[in-house]
């Protein structure tokens, strides 16, 4: 069998309430998810032992092979069906870790993806979908990464959304900031359920929709890294932004414009100002 691949795009929190907290201490959230351009790229050569190998600007920083969520995905899925096939994955790390991009669970679904490929599985087979309710939170939504409402904790899934293509600015400070830390930090009680409103179809009602939803981790993540109060700042001073705010739980800040040129224009200014920044132009949609 041929080199199989996938991307792992990033995953962006439009939208981010915490509605309530359930008795086992999980919170339990409403989001508006969607998924950038931005992607790791995972590859899988079919054979008889389980490897895996990463590269790319971010390799480093992941850690162990051994922890990874790649390998935790294989154990995962045979666990529910039995011996599989699998092989040597080779990672390349383009999303900054512990960065609020969801990039280990993009990961993790698309070695889900692939081992599906390889063993001949349907993309919907119930136990794809259990194997990445195993793996994390937010998983399931990455399994099939297209536009979609989040609940629960992250297990609840709406139907694919039709949203309109964003011009976007991403931007990391270069602080991982682990999830748990901004959870442990988070003060709230939770707002209820049901969303404010109806996600709209077209760029202009999308961004009037996303300004009454806010990032409720926002204050938890600057408690735990002020610097992500700094990156909103910078961004919500440049020309022609529409909207910015922080992706998932931080520290990672994005920032929409009208274009992508005006986009560009913004990571320059950017950069200029904050070199030990990572900056990203992408589209998200």
């Amino acid at each position: 069998m041929s080199v199989l691949a996938e991307k792992a795009p990033a995953k962006i929190n439009l939208t981010l309430r915490v509605v309530g907290r359930r008795a086992d201490g999980y919170h339990e959230l409403e989001s508006l998810v969607a998924f950038a351009d931005l992607a790791d790229t995972l590859t899988l050569q079919p054979g008889p032992k389980v490897t895996l190998d990463m590269s790319g600007p971010f390799a480093a920083a992941c850690g162990s092979a051994a922890g990874n969520l790649v390998l935790k995905a294989v154990a995962a899925l045979g666990e529910r069906i039995g011996p599989i096939q699998s092989g040597h994955f080779a990672l390349e790390k383009n999303i900054p870790v512990a960065a609020g991009l969801g990039g280990g669970s993009a990961d993790a679904a698309a070695a889900l993806r692939l081992l599906a490929r390889a063993n001949d599985l349907a993309p919907d087979d119930a136990r794809l979908a259990a194997a990445a309710r195993a793996l994390g939170a937010d998983v399931p939504v990455c399994l099939d990464p297209r536009p979609r409402v989040m609940r629960g904790i992250g297990e609840v899934l709406s139907a694919p959304l039709a949203l309109p293509r964003l011009d976007a600015l991403l931007v990391n400070p270069g602080v991982p900031l682990p999830t748990r830390d901004v959870f442990a930090r988070f003060a709230g009680r939770g707002r209820g359920k049901g969303s404010r409103g109806q996600v709209a179809g077209d760029r202009k009602a999308l961004i009037a929709f996303m300004a009454t939803q806010d990032n409720d981790l926002t204050p938890a993540a600057v408690a735990c890294a002020p610097v992500v109060a700094v990156v909103l700042a910078a961004l919500r001073a440049l020309p022609g932004v529409l909207l910015a705010r922080m992706a998932g739980s931080g520290p990672t800040c994005f920032a929409i414009f009208a274009s992508h040129n005006e986009a560009a224009v913004a990571a320059r200014a950017i950069e200029a100002g904050h070199s030990n920044w990572w900056v990203r132009n992408a589209t998200i949609g």
